[in-house]
């Protein structure tokens, strides 16, 4: 059984987001009340919501409630990271029917992902 180690990349993410003079925001809380697992911003405005998903129970249905979390947030990108490569099916055209660009991202990239996408901004 594959699982990420979620304490250890939000950490990594805290640490790229301040050394590119952005805000990474671990447990961020949402004006509705949820939350949401990362958020980077760039003084106020939200630019990304991270979410670790290191289960792959119910795996569409967690990907449906990160993506109605994200947009409900006013985030336009989300990225869900996590060691499975389950598809969330007819959830990923429903993340572009509200205009949020979604991707599922591996956890042993990520952080190199995330600083080539940090560093466009």
């Amino acid at each position: 059984m594959s699982t990420i180690k979620v304490k250890a990349i939000t950490r990594e993410i805290i640490a790229l987001a301040q050394e590119l003079g952005l805000r990474a925001v671990p447990e961020y809380r949402t004006p509705d009340g949820t939350r949401i697992d990362v958020a980077i911003l760039k003084n106020e405005q939200r630019l990304l919501a991270i979410e670790l998903e290191a289960s792959f129970k119910w795996f569409p249905q967690r990907v449906l409630y990160d993506v109605v979390k994200a947009h409900r947030a006013g985030f336009p990108e989300l990225w869900i990271v996590t060691p499975f490569r389950g598809s969330p099916g007819w959830v990923e055209g429903y993340a572009k029917e509200l205009g949020l660009k979604m991707e599922i991202k591996s956890d042993r990239a990520i952080i190199d992902e995330l600083k080539a996408r940090l560093a466009r901004l």
